[in-house]
C-alpha cells in the first residue's frame, strides 16, 4: 500500500474550489468518501481523516465548502466563512452537488459509490447532501448541527448516521427528536448515538473550551469513529 495525495481544483459555477484528495495507489477506482470540514474550513483536521480513509481502500476527498481554499484565523473568520452557507441553505445545496459531480470525475473514483462524512458545521453539510435525495450511499455527521433546510423535501436514499454529544449545546436534546421525526418522514435509512458526558467537537483533539460546550472526548472519538467506519463498509462494500 502506498498513500498518495494532491490537492484537487473544481468549480462551482464560478466558484473555485480546492480539495484535497487522499487514495491508495493500488489499481482501479474505489468508494469516495468525502470529507466535509468544520466551520474552519479544510484544514489538516479533514485533510488527516481524508489520510485515514484511504488508508481504510477509499479515496478520501477533503472537500472545500467555502471555495478558494480559504481557512478561517479565528472564531470570528469562521462564523464570516460559514454564516451564509448557514443563512442561505439552498446555496449550500448547489455547492455540495458541485462536489460530488467533481468527485465522481475523478480517475481514482468508483463514480457509483459516494459517501460523506462531516464535522461541526461539516455535520450540517454531510446531512444537507443526504436531503438533496442524490444517491450517495452513506451520510455521517460527527457532533453536526440539525435544524433543517426549509428546501422541497425528498426521499433520501442515503444511510444516515447522526453521532452526538448529548451534552452538545449547539444540538439540544429535543433536536434530536426534530431529526428523526424528519428523517422518519424522508423514508430514511437512519441511526442517531448520542453519547453521555460529550460535548461539541469530540473528535477535535484541539478543542478544549468546555465553558463554551465544546470538548474533546478521546473515548467517545474511538466509539464513533468505529461506527461510522462500519457503515461505510456495509454501504459501500
Amino acid at each position: 500500500m502506498s498513500i498518495q495525495t494532491k490537492t484537487v481544483e473544481y468549480t462551482d459555477g464560478d466558484q473555485t474550489c480546492v480539495g484535497f484528495l487522499a487514495w491508495d495507489d493500488a489499481a482501479g477506482p474505489k468508494p469516495c468518501v468525502l470529507v466535509a470540514p468544520d466551520w474552519r474550513g479544510r484544514t489538516s483536521f479533514s485533510e488527516d481523516k481524508a489520510v485515514e480513509l484511504a488508508k481504510l481502500g477509499y479515496v478520501g476527498f477533503a472537500i472545500d465548502v467555502y471555495g478558494d481554499g480559504k481557512v478561517g484565523a479565528d472564531a470570528d473568520e469562521n462564523a464570516a466563512l460559514m454564516n451564509p452557507f448557514v443563512e442561505d441553505r439552498a446555496k449550500l445545496k448547489q455547492r455540495l452537488i458541485a462536489t460530488v459531480e467533481a468527485a465522481k470525475s475523478f480517475d481514482e473514483v468508483d463514480a457509483a459509490k459516494i459517501a460523506i462524512i462531516g464535522f461541526c458545521f461539516g455535520g450540517l453539510c454531510a446531512l444537507d447532501l443526504a436531503r438533496t435525495g442524490l444517491d450517495v450511499k452513506a451520510a455521517i455527521s460527527f457532533h453536526g448541527l440539525f435544524m433543517p433546510n426549509r428546501l422541497p423535501d425528498n426521499k433520501i436514499e442515503a444511510k444516515v448516521l447522526a453521532l452526538h454529544g448529548y451534552d452538545d449545546p449547539m444540538a439540544k436534546p429535543e433536536t434530536i427528536i426534530e431529526l428523526g421525526d424528519e428523517l422518519t418522514r424522508a423514508e430514511c435509512d437512519w441511526q442517531l448515538y448520542a453519547y453521555g458526558s460529550t460535548m461539541h467537537s469530540f473528535m477535535n483533539p484541539d478543542a478544549n473550551a468546555p465553558e463554551g460546550g465544546t470538548q474533546y472526548n478521546a473515548v467517545t472519538e474511538k466509539r464513533a469513529w468505529i461506527s461510522a467506519t462500519q457503515l461505510l463498509e456495509q454501504a459501500l462494500g
